[in-house]
């Protein structure tokens, strides 16, 4: 049986069509009725436009049926805190990204506006402004997606923005698509400490970093528009977290250009770091395939490999990039006008960076030289640049930069993610 259920007011109001024992039908001031369907049991919660809003929506998140969706009409609705989901199976869906807008303008607190705890759920079809925090968390779902969402601050990029836009951390197959998320103060779109992703068809815009990828694996990103951010699009593995050993990251198809906007992240963040005008940064991590991407006038580099920088205590972490593969990308302008630390890199090369630069690190603090295996197979008239700092911490009198491609057999590329959701 396919029950409508409608909110009107502080309570759910069931619509008997079908008079099961005990029901009281009672009018809601909408027309509609119980209707049969040859699917499985399911619901519908339409919520009433109107004061109120913000309460019957989080009421229905509470309430909600394994296996309901909840339907938000178009217009405008303003909250002041947060909602919250913690049922398998919801979907929650707007009447489009240009037609329903969640706005967290007046929110107290610092919470995120959505925050998902639970297992197949998708999220679409709506616009979130202006959360305190986060825009959209989701922490240990095994199967989520985010399919036709905008999260946006508002006005020029600030360091008090919220920091990430869509924020899947600890999960499991993770899908993200047709998503736009603008002044991120750390990553638009980021994805953490978790497992089979795929990035596709998105927008990432005016953030810090665009589309960030961390402590996770087998991710596929590809499809998307970065541009006008501080750095594209980054994939790192981090010390002293839960999941580590980050691997197995294939980035293509993608269209990276312009991002050259100034970083506004808090004094502290890792992202703070990034230099303004970088295409994509790799760090510490292992197995990642870059091809067929198009890059354009990022005014730092275009793509640049490293290894992780500050001291750590974690005797299971490795900071080194390792089995990269950079091939069959397409270049334009960049590198005309380094920032922060890679300008002075910069000026023994007449002031600018080629496309790829590696920082060719290849030991930490004392210990053996290690093989990273860096495969850029790209023609000769593709600028490489060996920074030659040998190890961190780094010795300024073995500094020795060239631009000899390094020696690699390139791994097999990991295989294409495929997602039961995505079937």
């Amino acid at each position: 049986m396919l029950k409508r259920i409608y909110i009107a007011g502080a309570v759910l109001v069931l619509l008997s069509g079908c008079g099961n024992a005990g029901e009281k039908g009672e009018s809601s001031g909408q027309t509609g009725s119980n209707k049969t369907s040859s699917q499985a049991d399911s619901q519908i919660v339409e919520i009433a436009t109107g004061e109120g809003f913000a309460t019957r929506l989080q009421e229905a998140l509470i309430t909600a049926s394994q296996g309901s969706t909840i339907v938000m009409p178009a217009g405008t609705y303003q909250f002041v805190d947060g909602l919250s989901l913690d049922i398998t199976g919801v979907t929650l869906r707007g009447a489009g990204q240009d037609k329903t807008f969640l706005d967290f303008s007046g929110q107290i607190g610092a919470g995120e506006g959505l925050l998902v705890t639970s297992a197949d759920v998708v999220l679409e079809d709506f616009t979130i402004y202006d959360t305190a925090g986060d825009g959209i968390k989701s922490k240990g779902a095994d199967g989520i997606i985010y399919r036709d969402v905008t999260v946006e601050w508002r006005g020029e990029p600030d360091t008090s923005n919220g920091a990430y836009g869509v924020y899947p951390v600890e999960s499991k197959n993770v899908l993200i698509e047709r998503v736009t998320v603008r002044g991120a103060s750390d990553a638009g779109i980021y994805v953490g400490q978790s497992s089979n992703i795929i990035v596709r068809n998105s927008l990432a815009e005016y953030n810090v970093a665009g589309i960030e990828i961390e402590n996770s694996s087998y991710a596929d990103v590809y499809g998307n528009t970065t541009r006008h951010n501080t750095g594209g699009v980054l994939v790192f593995d981090l010390p002293n977290l839960p999941i580590m050993g980050g691997h197995s990251t294939r980035i293509y198809d993608n269209d990276i250009y312009d991002n050259n906007t100034r970083n506004f992240a808090p004094p502290g963040n890792i992202v703070a770091t990034v230099p303004s005008g970088t295409g994509i940064i790799i760090m510490a991590n292992e197995n990642v395939h870059i091809f067929g991407n198009r890059f354009a006038n990022n005014r730092t580099v275009q793509i640049v490999i490293g290894a992780y920088q500050e001291k750590f205590d974690d005797d299971n972490y490795n900071p080194l990039p390792r089995n990269i593969v950079v091939r069959d990308n397409s270049y334009a302008g960049g590198g005309d006008d380094p920032q922060g630390l890679m300008a002075m890199f910069a000026k023994g090369f007449g002031g600018t960076l080629p496309p790829i630069v590696w920082d060719g690190v290849t030991a930490w603090d004392g210990g053996e030289a290690f093989d990273v295996n860096l495969s850029v197979s790209e023609p000769e008239t593709v600028g490489f640049l060996n920074l030659g700092l040998g190890s961190y911490p780094v010795n300024p009198l073995k500094i020795k930069p060239n631009t000899t491609r390094p020696k690699a057999t390139a791994k097999p590329e990991p295989e294409k993610i495929i997602l039961a959701q995505d079937k």
